[in-house]
């Protein structure tokens, strides 16, 4: 009888283990689950270009959970190095709605668009097509599978012509080419969503991103490079034969074209700063428009001169006409970006955007 009592409790006692064990086990699994919910997932779509895949690196890093969607016509995609990769061209409506019920993303960050200004002007349709219709296509997307936050990478272009410097969120935009067009009407569609759809929605305009990721693992890699700084570099390193000045008769002080450079770490902490509103808990998320830049510029020869002296490199320099449409000085105003975004530039000297691309 005492054997048969001591049998029964031996069986309670691993019964009672077994069952513990597999609500333990299920309490972790939910555990984790929710944990991993709380994590919000976002699309970083044209992630493996250059903005993009810097972009996705610093949002992987600050804890989201990053899907990168690209068709890699432009993007590499050696270059997506952080989050999960899904190959989607934004035109393809079934596989983007395939892809958002997948992830169920929580935002979505828009780098996606054909961005060079001489070809959109020969070729516009490109430009309408992508930039445009292919935008229609991911915000319809989107609103069909309930994700209504988005950070759209915009362009100075939009503002055409400068009216004043430095140029502030309010300038007329009166852009001169399909390109900076594509841009503006994104920025209209956007603003019309909202209203209609509660889309909330945050526009980033850059003013001329440069630079690398200091740690080396990213880097700029247009084909073809179309970009200063980068130009400049090629010549630094025997890789062209010299680069070109387009005028020198403008009325700036050495009489070149004066730019805003922003470091591209810079651009990605202002889009994380943006990212983080729409999951800020308490305070409502309000739709706006931002400009990045350093708040300052420099000129096409002190860029070239700061190059030759941080390389210890000569290289040839012509002299060129004037090309049209450019316009003499583009300076960013920064204090919208730093008043609501608490948003500073790190990297506001030429030399240290010069130094991460040596």
């Amino acid at each position: 009888m005492l054997l048969n009592l001591l049998g029964c409790r031996e069986i309670i006692n691993d019964l009672q283990g077994y069952y513990l064990s597999a609500l333990s086990h299920i309490i972790i699994i939910n555990i984790s689950l929710y944990l991993n919910r709380m994590k919000k997932i976002v699309f970083i779509v044209g992630g493996a270009g250059y903005i993009g895949s810097h972009m996705a690196k610093h949002a992987a890093l600050a804890g989201y959970d990053v899907v990168v969607l690209d068709n890699l016509s432009t993007g590499h995609k050696d270059a997506v190095k952080y989050g999960k990769f899904e190959l989607c061209d934004i035109k393809d409506k079934t596989k983007l709605d395939a892809l958002f019920k997948k992830y169920q993303p929580d935002a979505v960050m828009h780098f996606s668009a054909y961005s060079i200004v001489s070809e959109s002007v020969v070729d516009p349709y490109k430009y309408y097509d992508n930039n445009v219709s292919g935008t229609l296509n991911l915000l319809k997307t989107m609103l069909d599978n309930h994700c209504n936050n988005v950070i759209f990478s915009s362009t100075a272009a939009v503002f055409g012509n400068p009216e004043y410097v430095p140029i502030d969120e309010e300038h007329i935009k009166k852009p001169i080419n399909p390109y900076g067009r594509s841009k503006l009407m994104v920025e209209q569609i956007l603003e019309d969503f909202s209203q209609a759809y509660n889309l909330k929605y945050l526009v980033f305009r850059y003013f001329n991103a440069a630079g690398h990721d200091v740690d080396g693992e990213l880097s700029e890699r247009h084909d073809p490079e179309t970009h200063l700084l980068p130009l400049i570099m090629q010549a630094a390193r025997g890789d062209r034969k010299n680069i070109a000045i387009f005028g020198t008769d403008y009325d700036t002080k050495d009489g070149t074209c004066i730019r805003d450079y922003i470091h591209v770490d810079d651009l990605c902490a202002a889009h994380l700063n943006g990212l983080n509103v729409f999951f800020n808990v308490g305070k409502e998320v309000h739709s706006n428009d931002f400009n990045l830049g350093n708040g300052s510029g420099f000129s096409v020869k002190e860029v070239i001169s700061k190059v030759k002296e941080l390389t210890n490199k000569d290289f040839t320099v012509v002299e060129r006409e004037r090309r049209s449409g450019d316009p003499a000085v583009l300076i960013a105003s920064n204090i919208k970006a730093s008043k609501i975004l608490n948003f500073t530039p790190n990297k506001s000297k030429i030399e240290d955007i010069i130094k991460s691309l040596i």
